[in-house]
């Protein structure tokens, strides 16, 4: 798998992850400055070597409207680590409304969670207080940083210095 390259706003903030190559051709355009680099890693051409670029900083600030990480059943999985926030569960998952919609309940961030089917039908259309169960962590709204550090963990260790890893 080829290295992708972290492009981070003036301010630090993350704005997109991009190909090596977008990163080279920005590079030597001068619109980026190279913050870090993979190890080991380099780019070579017929007379040069140039290395690898793996966290890029814009020169300037770009105003980019951020709309936010997107609420779908994948994101609540992938924020909930993939099990039950009731039993810790890693089979049948699907997603529970912590205060069930008949209750008034919303479908956002802080309502949904992942839950084993098991825990699904037992809960039921009661809040987790009147189940008698306990969610294992708070539900929260992640930051795109918070998704980027996942993957930082497992595929770029460069970039994690620059993302956030807690919730905000």
């Amino acid at each position: 798998m080829e290295k992708r390259v972290l492009v981070l706003n003036l301010d630090h903030s993350p704005v997109a992850v991009v190909s090596v190559q977008k990163a080279f051709i920005l590079t030597y355009l001068e619109k980026v400055s190279c913050l870090t680099f993979y190890e080991d890693l380099t780019i070579r051409t017929v007379t040069k070597s140039f290395q690898y670029p793996a966290v890029i900083r814009l020169n300037e600030y770009k105003n980019i409207p951020y709309k936010g990480v997107l609420l779908n059943r994948a994101n609540i999985f992938k924020r909930d680590s993939q099990e039950c926030q009731y039993c810790g569960s890693k089979k049948q998952l699907t997603l529970d409304h912590v205060l069930p919609r008949s209750k008034g309940g919303k479908s956002n961030w802080i309502n949904l969670v992942t839950a084993c089917h098991r825990c699904n039908v037992y809960k039921g259309d009661k809040t987790p207080e009147q189940a008698g169960m306990q969610l294992r962590t708070q539900p929260f709204k992640p930051s795109l940083g918070y998704f980027l550090a996942e993957y930082a963990e497992r595929h770029a260790e460069e970039w994690v210095p620059y993302l956030e890893l807690r919730p905000v």
